[in-house]
């Protein structure tokens, strides 16, 4: 049996979110958008229930599309808040379509989101020896990347939310070693390793 990082052996949910997605390189914008999103919903609460909610979140923001959530009026919203099982933080949602505004604006400058965020590494994952050991919750690479994304305007990416994004999409290679993705990721993707 493959060994995997210990926070995701639920034999569930969990464990196939780990094994499918969570710091496998992401070069999709609207799947960078999506999981954006669920870090802002999860402010506050934990993981193991966003990924429950998930298809709900689907449900209420059009598969995570970014240009029509960008477009929400005050009924779509109030939409939202009525859905059976949905988180009903207003403030929240509110900050869902800002930052679908703010993801256009940056799609509209950079060409994508996907080269926007990738920029700030050189295209590479990294890895820091010091987490193996040490873990963390933010770096001074998510201190930099939330503080240009306030700055442009987005809500509720504050720096360990952005840290827990870059991790989820494999831009910080942050498995355990001795799972089985942190190798096949070093083998498959260029990496860049730091103290």
């Amino acid at each position: 049996m493959s060994e995997r990082c210990d926070w995701c052996k639920d034999n569930g949910i969990l464990q196939k979110y780990h094994d499918e997605e969570w710091g496998i390189p992401l070069h999709d914008d609207r799947k960078q958008f999506e999981f954006l999103m669920m870090e802002v919903m999860q402010c506050g609460l934990n993981w193991n229930m966003m990924l429950k909610k998930r298809h709900i979140f689907r449900q209420c923001f059009d598969d995570f599309d970014y240009r029509k959530i960008a477009e929400y009026d005050d009924g779509k919203i109030q939409e939202i808040m009525e859905t059976p099982g949905m988180i009903r933080s207003l403030r929240k949602i509110q900050a869902v379509i800002n930052n679908a505004c703010r993801f256009r604006q940056i799609i509209e400058e950079f060409g994508s989101f996907d080269t926007y965020l990738w920029s700030w590494t050189g295209g590479k994952t990294l890895i820091y020896r010091s987490h193996q050991t040490e873990g963390a919750a933010k770096n001074e690479l998510s201190d930099a990347v939330s503080a240009d994304l306030k700055k442009r305007g987005f809500k509720y990416l504050g720096s360990i939310t952005v840290y827990s994004h870059l991790q989820a999409c494999g831009m910080i290679n942050d498995h355990d070693e001795n799972c089985f993705l942190y190798d096949e990721i070093c083998r498959r993707y260029p990496v860049e390793y730091r103290e």
